[in-house]
């Protein structure tokens, strides 16, 4: 993966409880994303994801043609690149949600 990404997101509005951790994961796994996605304690989601810029850009082409009613805004960041990381999966929370 030499052209690899690696991105913090946040996605505001009404994400949790709506299913919106399972369908991120399977929009990453279906594009063979690395990464996680958990809940916050203050309603948000976030999520680091990375692969190449192409397929992180389909991933949220994808998660806002299905999510888009539930998604207020996005914040994203870039990370360093982390090795080691497995597939893409869903992690509870800081309040274990």
């Amino acid at each position: 993966m030499s052209d690899a990404i690696r991105e913090e997101m946040v996605f505001v509005g009404r994400v949790q409880g709506v299913g919106f951790r399972a369908t991120t994961a399977s929009i990453a796994n279906e594009l063979g994303l690395l990464g996680w996605v958990r809940n916050e304690p203050d309603g948000s989601v976030r999520c680091e994801v990375q692969g190449p810029s192409a397929a992180i850009e389909a991933f949220l082409s994808r998660l806002r043609a299905r999510m888009s009613e539930n998604i207020q805004s996005i914040g994203r960041r870039p990370l360093a690149i982390e090795a080691g990381l497995g597939r893409f999966d869903v992690r509870r929370g800081p309040l274990g949600r």
